[in-house]
């Protein structure tokens, strides 16, 4: 425990992660590192070097998370209103993060969820809302 303190940067890492998990990462890093009174370069060296990615990676990370399970398949999907929810300001950066995270379209992941939604009961999938892109392609190769 002695050394974890004394660990460089650990203190700073801790809050601004906090922070950025309560905000579901919709928070800007240059205000958090202003905020922590270091540079947004320091800020990413720390994040860097004590949890392997940058504070911004994180905050994308919890953004992305927050939009998918904000996800109804079942229902009728307006794509604007769920980009901009989710602090995107137009749908084109919001298709891109998307395809990074997942390989996929945000049309496309979706039409894969309603598939899923028609299975029955007691599928694997039921509790969990992220799937693994490899899992999906399996799955579509052996659904054709």
């Amino acid at each position: 425990m002695r050394r974890l303190c004394e660990t460089a940067g650990l203190g700073l890492v801790r809050h601004t992660s906090s922070v950025i998990a309560a905000t579901s990462g919709a928070v800007a890093i240059g205000d958090l590192s202003v905020a922590a009174g270091v540079s947004s370069t320091h800020l990413a060296q720390r994040f860097k070097e004590l949890i392997g990615v940058t504070p911004k990676r994180l905050a994308r990370s919890y953004r992305f998370a927050a939009t998918v399970l904000s996800i109804n398949p079942a229902g009728p999907i307006d794509w604007a209103d769920l980009a901009a929810g989710a602090g995107y300001f137009d749908q084109a950066p919001f298709g891109h993060e998307f395809r990074a995270f997942t390989g996929l379209t945000p049309t496309r992941y979706v039409e894969i969820r309603r598939r899923f939604l028609r299975e029955p009961p007691g599928n694997v999938l039921d509790s969990w809302p992220l799937r693994p892109i490899d899992f999906l392609q399996e799955r579509q190769l052996t659904t054709r």
